[in-house]
């Protein structure tokens, strides 16, 4: 078994073969918290993947991949349809690999690698033949592939609960946030350095540049993610979208 369905009931964990991959096509899905023995590779074919983490926001839009180390407690949710593929690793093979969750630009050569490793059956001998060479590329291409600022750090600070239980919300203005938490913008100011290494403002601007990724790639139109983000207008957004990412928004879609 190497497809799976939203009513296939799977755990990596219940698995002992040192690599275990999976494809799928699910919409509107909600992995909830969970951790595997073993570190995952999560590649998004179409669509977008939220990854939610102790202390940091994760965005998985096409063509990128989250390495997520074993251990890792973390809830992945997938809106509309979402094409994916995932690889399951032993620690064993792993050593090499990075040891923080990051996301990855996956190279032509790893996306094909990852196509018959995720369809491979599960009794698949990895010691041997094409699919040892298989994954010999697949983690050199892991390691050497560049990192994408796609990870959000989050506050730890108790009175910015609110702030995070909706992830998918516009967070407000300074001075909106002050009147609702009760703290001056130089406290909230000293948190957020503090707990993120960037200013409010710098944050907001970055959950905005990722949820604006989200939305484009979930098939959501222009005018809709100038209004969802708060944008005066269509030009305000793809102004802002431009300094952020050097790009477009239709540009970075293609």
């Amino acid at each position: 078994m190497a497809w799976i369905d939203a009513h296939t009931l799977f755990d990596a964990n219940h698995y002992s073969a040192p690599v275990i991959g999976i494809a799928a096509i699910l919409g509107d899905h909600d992995s909830g918290q969970h951790q595997h023995l073993h570190g995952q590779l999560l590649y998004t074919r179409q669509g977008c993947t939220r990854i939610t983490l102790a202390q940091q926001l994760c965005l998985l839009p096409p063509s990128r991949a989250a390495w997520i180390p074993a251990g890792v407690s973390h809830r992945a949710v997938m809106q509309q349809s979402v094409d994916y593929r995932s690889i399951y690793l032993i620690p064993e093979l792993c050593r090499e690999l990075p040891q923080q969750v990051c996301v990855i630009e996956v190279s032509p050569l790893l996306r094909a690698v990852l196509e018959p490793m995720a369809t491979a059956d599960f009794d698949t001998d990895w010691q041997q033949g094409k699919f040892a060479h298989l994954l010999g590329l697949c983690l050199s291409e892991i390691v050497e592939a560049a990192q994408q600022p796609m990870l959000l750090p989050l506050p730890r600070d108790k009175r910015l609960r609110p702030l995070l239980a909706t992830p998918e919300q516009l967070p407000p203005e300074l001075q909106v946030l002050e009147r609702q938490i009760g703290a001056s913008s130089r406290t909230i100011g000293r948190i957020f350095q503090r707990e993120t290494g960037m200013s409010y403002q710098q944050w907001r601007q970055q959950w905005r540049l990722m949820r604006a990724m989200e939305l484009l790639a979930t098939g959501r139109s222009l005018s809709y993610c100038s209004f969802e983000l708060g944008f005066a207008s269509d030009s305000a957004f793809i102004a802002f979208f431009k300094a952020m990412t050097g790009s477009t928004p239709g540009q970075w879609l293609k």
